[in-house]
């Protein structure tokens, strides 16, 4: 039998998969899962089949639907100042996660060291250990999950190929502030490290904060791939569909990658969105609408006993539970899925080295009747 030697021996099944089961096999409601229950906006869907019915059903340029890409550029404007060209730095993937692992595996070579903030999203190691390089980690500092730039600047060296940023945070709802971007400035200035900024979150911000894109920094945005997601955005991770952009000389060598990988994205999808994102509502009042559902959910677990940490952004709300059992967090979730009928995701899940505060992670980015069912389950849990 031929012998494979894995390129990823540390990785087997995910806790989201263990979380997604247990939540099957003991009807829980899973608050583990980072999508919405609720449906998406019926004409963009209802824009997908004309595009089906109008023959866009073949390939699409491998950068992308040019209209796509070009609404794209005006929306980078719009939002961020940002003079993007449509043509040569922006390209259209099959999703954020796509994105991210193009963009890492565009830059690095073997030995290659990247900084990595954790609690980290879990494509994030595995997109690099592939590549043979080497994640460095650095903990954000608990609770407030904020990036300690002192020991980011003692930890750089003469192998750092690359940062990871993530604003807003999964899996804490951490945001960047204008003061962390000139921090990165300046610890990135005159060296040969590249960015990864992970941005699929952009516009689930809340609480008036302005979300401090790469794309506001041109010096930033020189040495960087910056990654969006429309299912982020659009209610619809199903569809897969995401984009990046680069500067034109990075994004050349981002495309030699892409091409040989999926070469091209759905097609309908693209030319649906291309027409839908005229409607600046539809994303722009995504964060008041999110913003909701997080403070109603906040309201909902004030009778359980857990803790919520400051989230400012993304699909997720942590709560610690120190004060309730010293069980370790992964314990706990499988514990609550059994007994209390509600999964969740350990925070512990998102790092390598030792993470557990005892902290779980929920998504609130769910109907109203399954947020007040969770509640329910957990505070009922609590007084028993």
């Amino acid at each position: 039998m031929t012998k494979l030697i894995s390129k990823l021996p540390d990785v087997g099944t995910t806790i989201f998969t263990v979380m997604s089961q247990l939540a099957a096999s003991y009807n829980a409601v899973n608050l583990g899962q980072g999508f919405p229950d609720f449906p998406m906006d019926s004409q963009l869907t209802d824009l997908v089949n004309k595009a089906m019915k109008n023959g866009f059903n073949q390939y699409a340029h491998t950068s992308g639907f040019m209209p796509l890409r070009e609404k794209v550029a005006e929306k980078a404007a719009k939002l961020y100042q940002a003079n993007i060209n449509a043509d040569t730095q922006i390209t259209i993937t099959p999703g954020g996660t796509y994105a991210i692992y193009t963009a890492i595996t565009t830059v690095l070579q073997p030995g290659d060291e990247v900084i990595v903030f954790e609690p980290a999203y879990d494509s994030y190691v595995p997109n690099i250990v592939i590549n043979g390089a080497v994640p460095v980690f650095i903990p954000l500092r608990y609770p407030s999950y904020s990036i300690p730039w002192e020991e980011v600047k003692q930890k750089v060296s003469p192998k750092t190929r690359m940062i990871i940023i993530n604003s807003p945070h999964n899996p804490t709802g951490s945001v960047l502030s204008a003061d962390d971007m000139q921090q990165l400035q300046d610890v990135t200035r005159d060296t040969d490290i590249f960015i990864v900024s992970d941005e699929v979150y952009e516009h689930l911000i809340f609480d008036n904060i302005r979300h401090e894109s790469v794309l506001r920094y041109p010096e930033l945005l020189e040495r960087s791939f910056v990654c969006f997601s429309f299912g982020k955005t659009y209610h619809c991770t199903g569809w897969k569909l995401g984009y990046c952009i680069s500067s034109p000389a990075l994004m050349a060598e981002f495309r030699k990658v892409h091409q040989f990988n999926s070469f091209s994205s759905n097609t309908p999808v693209q030319v649906a969105l291309a027409e839908f994102l005229q409607y600046e509502e539809a994303y722009l009042s995504l964060g008041q609408f999110l913003q909701h559902k997080r403070d109603y959910f906040l309201q909902l677990m004030e009778p359980t006993g857990f803790k919520p940490l400051p989230s400012h952004g993304s699909y997720f709300q942590c709560f610690s539970y120190g004060h309730m059992t010293d069980m370790p967090d992964r314990d706990f979730a499988i514990k609550l899925t059994k007994e209390a009928g509600v999964a969740t995701i350990p925070v512990s899940a998102f790092y390598r080295s030792n993470g557990d505060h005892k902290v779980l992670r929920f998504c609130f980015a769910k109907k109203a009747s399954t947020l007040e069912t969770a509640a329910k389950r957990l505070a009922k849990a609590a007084l028993g």
